[in-house]
């Protein structure tokens, strides 16, 4: 009698579980190094989210409304070059931009430990950093956006962007506790010295990636022409405008709440830098499940539905913190639900959002469709933050994460109740650009 039988049917069973699908997207050698990409990128992205702020509120001891002006300057950028910068990228080749992007920005993280050392950090340097990120990401991150629509086939952009964030749960789960010890190993200023490295290799992966890339530049360019040409494709399509209102109106709420969530662990919960880092373990368990069963969801549900169901999960997590209060015995444990539920309902949001907008859009308008809807979806980030910032400092950090959970709730009903996005329940085709 064979007693290793159990035991090898077990293996096999598991074997077959780990085995990815012959048609899987990672079987496909240029999108597992794009995936790759993301994911060691995303890693470096963890410890920055944990030590710029942290250099902030913990070193230079920044007011609830110094943090809102921080985050308010990272997005600055996208209000003021989104829409010049849409043009531009759809005239030039797009992965180039996004390489120099990841090396432009790890250069900039990597400049806050060296002027710290030369005891020269002050707020006002890491505005400057922060403006820099944000200038930066406002075209690279628009030309990566591009890239994965050069690399994946249109009608399964959902999954991709599914398992692209799948990346980003990997490293929202192992990050923030490699974060947390990092700084409380070594300070924060020097633990963005990782994230710089984790983004020089993820351009060295990039670089050499074989994407198709279709470019049909006019014979004669015209920026201002080309300029108003992507304003009204976004404008004359009913879909792009109401994503464009709702998902402004979240990331309003979103950027209200970022400004406080860290002020509000290390000052109202008491919590050291490590404990904060493993708070935030939540947040990537939050999108790790979300980026497994995100795909499905949006199959069942349709892509519009289940964009609104993120936000009403966003919503309740940065409620729960607001109702339960700090002095609470589940004060900590209802932080970091309110991270694990924000991670599970951005990616709902998000997965939703980029598929609907890309698959609408055809290749020649891509970079200033892009450009556009970015720009209009974080026009409301800015004051979000500083509005956020304003009610932490003169009302209380509570109040904020409890503006950001009902605003985000209402913004799930309205959209309901709007048929627009509601009844999409599949993705749609390009609509057709008459050319000029």
């Amino acid at each position: 009698m064979n007693h290793d039988a159990p035991l090898q049917t077990e293996r096999a069973r598991w074997r077959e579980r780990l085995t990815l699908a012959p048609t899987d997207l990672l079987r496909d050698a240029v999108y597992r190094r794009l995936w790759t990409s993301i994911l060691i990128s995303s890693l470096g992205g963890q410890v920055t989210l944990l030590a710029l702020p942290l250099t902030a509120a913990l070193l230079l001891n920044a007011t609830p409304t110094q943090m809102g002006w921080l985050t308010a300057l990272e997005i600055l950028p996208f209000v003021l070059f989104s829409l010049p910068s849409g043009v531009w990228l759809d005239r030039v080749r797009k992965l180039p931009v996004y390489v120099a992007g990841e090396l432009t920005i790890g250069v900039a993280v990597a400049s806050v430990p060296v002027v710290w050392w030369l005891d020269q950090l002050s707020m006002g340097w890491l505005y400057l950093v922060g403006f820099m990120i944000g200038t930066v990401s406002t075209t690279a991150g628009s030309a990566a956006q591009i890239v994965l629509t050069q690399v994946v086939p249109r009608e399964r952009l959902v999954e991709a962007h599914a398992k692209n964030a799948l990346a980003n749960s990997g490293a929202e789960v192992a990050g923030p506790g490699l974060a947390g010890a990092l700084i409380k190993l070594t300070g924060a200023p020097l633990a963005l010295l990782v994230d710089a490295f984790m983004l020089l290799s993820s351009a060295l992966i990039l670089r050499g990636i074989r994407v198709h890339e279709v470019r049909e530049p006019h014979p004669q360019p015209d920026f201002w022409r080309d300029l108003k040409e992507g304003i009204d494709f976004v404008r004359g399509h009913q879909l792009l405008v109401a994503l464009a209102v709702v998902v402004g109106g979240w990331q309003l709420c979103h950027h209200a709440a970022t400004v406080v969530q860290i002020l509000y662990a290390a000052r109202e919960l008491k919590l050291s830098e490590h404990t904060i880092g493993l708070c935030f373990v939540g947040l990537g368990v939050g999108t790790i499940s979300s980026s497994v069963f995100g795909h499905r969801i949006s199959q069942r549900l349709g892509p519009g539905p289940t964009l609104l169901l993120g936000f009403a999960i966003c919503g309740t997590g940065w409620l729960l913190p607001a109702l339960v209060g700090p002095a609470s015995a589940l004060g900590v444990p209802a932080f970091a639900a309110m991270l694990a539920l924000y991670g599970v309902g951005a990616v709902l949001v998000f997965i939703n959002f980029l598929a609907l907008r890309q698959a609408v859009t055809p290749e020649p308008l891509l970079g200033r469709m892009t450009s556009t809807m970015r720009w209009l979806i974080l026009l409301p980030a800015g004051p979000g933050a500083l509005l956020g910032g304003w009610l932490g400092e003169h009302v209380s950090l509570r109040a904020t994460l409890m503006f950001a959970g009902t605003t985000a709730l209402v913004l799930a009903l309205a959209g309901w109740r709007s048929d627009v996005i509601r009844r999409v329940r599949q993705l749609p085709r390009p609509q057709p650009v008459a050319s000029t």
